[in-house]
């Protein structure tokens, strides 16, 4: 399917689609904050650029976009209509890297726990998840 609009508007729409500091990871981080939690964000030394690293307690959070990594059985989820083998080849790229990457921070010793889009948008039960992950290292 054609696209609707010019290659130089849609690199530009492209561009604009951030990849750190989203909303989403926002949030965890403030809820991860307000619970007294510290930690540091995208270190270029571990694969994949974990989103927040918390050293002390041995765990790396990825904030996924629902969209972008395709959550399953979320609305947020779906591929596009148009151009879908595009899409299908980028979600597939775009998951099997996240595997390889959480397979990596795993062997070296890292806890890895993801936290979708759509978890992040309901503060109370965020919390508890975030709660939860913490309870089960001590």
């Amino acid at each position: 399917m054609v696209d609707f609009v010019s290659q130089e508007k849609r690199s530009k729409i492209m561009r604009g689609v951030k990849s750190v500091d989203t909303k989403p990871e926002m949030l965890v981080r403030r809820a991860l904050h307000r619970l007294g939690y510290r930690f540091r964000l995208h270190r270029k030394d571990l694969p994949g650029r974990p989103d927040i690293v918390l050293p002390r307690h041995n765990l790396v959070v990825f904030v996924h976009g629902c969209f972008w990594h395709q959550h399953t059985g979320c609305k947020d989820g779906r591929i596009p209509s148009s151009n879908t083998e595009f899409w299908v080849r980028k979600f597939s790229a775009n998951q099997a890297r996240d595997a390889k990457h959480i397979a990596a921070l795993k062997e070296l010793g890292w806890r890895v726990e993801v936290i979708w889009e759509c978890q992040a948008r309901e503060p109370d039960s965020l919390s508890a998840r975030l709660t939860e992950l913490f309870a089960r290292n001590d």
